[in-house]
């Protein structure tokens, strides 16, 4: 993490290439480097908030703030009305956590230990969730093949509008289940982690300023997709289904691999399926609510991208029913990612 610390760099050039007019690739380019590394002292800024705030309330936090970075894009995204690219996010974000970064992290924690286990518990009730969580995204693009078209028009918004807030209830309902009715579960012991490094005024600051830096970097990243993808060939939806995901979650994604390498495989699995729920049931009803704000966006997701959720989803409770992983398991997830992210790329 202290490499991130020279990637600031960016953030000025960034602002000097919007300034100077630089072509829309570059300004892509400088504002998703400058993304990278205010999105890691956003989250070092969440966890040593944490300490002062004590476990409830710092937990809280982390969820919270777990996937803000790719929050604060899709929301300006939302606005420009890139719509198929806010979608394309949320899809890729949930693919890419358990495919690449969960298949990263069994890779190369597999390749300092010969296995590794994780608590069985956790991820079964994460996984199930995850499970329900697609099933509800499912739904709605089931409802839109099979109803009439004047049906659509009278239900289609109210649709998308209630099963955001099922999700939304069962996410709320998820946080009480793992801090109050059954956080004994969800224990796990970091005896080296048990100090602030900061001050909370300082571990404030950061967040603020953080969170404005990556607000304003977003409003650059997200007025140079459409001129970029149009130079360059690319389709929106590529940019939004692999670009966008791993410039926001870089830094979460870093954190997993490292946590495995430490033989710390229970922080790893609970990144990047933790961070999964989180997309699809706390940073998807939001963005459908804050829609209602500008133009009304549908909870509606394409073939692809639904084919594509369910296979992941099916990886991941298949991997995590022994409770172990090797770095074998981990180039299967890899591989399933880079066939699906060539696929999305050929369409």
């Amino acid at each position: 993490m202290k490499i991130l610390k020279y990637f600031l760099i960016f953030v000025p050039i960034s602002v000097a290439a919007v300034v100077l007019h630089f072509s829309p690739t570059l300004i892509f380019i400088f504002s998703a480097l400058a993304i990278v590394p205010l999105a890691g002292f956003m989250g070092n800024a969440t966890e040593e908030i944490s300490f002062y705030a004590g476990p409830k309330v710092g937990g809280f936090l982390n969820a919270t703030f777990g996937n803000a970075t790719e929050l604060i894009i899709s929301i300006f995204a939302l606005r420009a009305g890139l719509f198929d690219v806010v979608k394309a996010s949320i899809a890729g974000s949930v693919i890419g956590n358990i495919l690449m970064v969960l298949g990263a992290s069994m890779f190369f924690g597999g390749l300092k230990h010969k296995s590794q286990l994780f608590n069985r518990k956790v991820v079964e009730v994460s996984s199930s969730m995850l499970l329900f969580a697609v099933i509800g995204l499912c739904i709605p693009a089931i409802f839109t093949h099979s109803a009439a078209a004047d049906l659509l028009n009278t239900r289609f918004e109210g649709l998308s509008v209630i099963v955001a807030a099922i999700l939304f209830i069962i996410y709320l309902l998820s946080l009480f289940f793992s801090f109050h009715t059954h956080k004994d579960i969800y224990s796990v012991d970091h005896k080296d982690e048990s100090a602030a490094k900061w001050s909370l005024k300082k571990s404030v600051f950061v967040l603020i300023a953080a969170t404005v830096c990556i607000a304003l970097e977003s409003e650059f990243l997200v007025g140079a997709v459409e001129p970029m993808t149009t130079s360059l060939g690319l389709s929106a939806f590529f940019v939004g289904i692999i670009l966008i995901p791993i410039i926001g979650n870089a830094a979460e994604h870093t954190t997993a691999i490292t946590m495995a390498m430490k033989n710390k495989m229970d922080v790893a699995v609970e990144i990047a399926i933790g961070s999964s729920l989180q997309i699809i049931l706390f940073v998807t009803p939001v963005l459908i609510f804050l829609s209602l704000i500008f133009t009304p966006m549908s909870i509606i997701f394409n073939e692809f991208e639904l084919a594509a959720l369910v296979v992941a989803v099916l990886i991941a409770n298949r991997v995590s029913n022994d409770g172990e992983s090797n770095w074998l398991e981990g180039i299967q997830l890899l591989a399933v990612y880079l066939i699906v992210a060539v696929a999305f790329f050929v369409i």
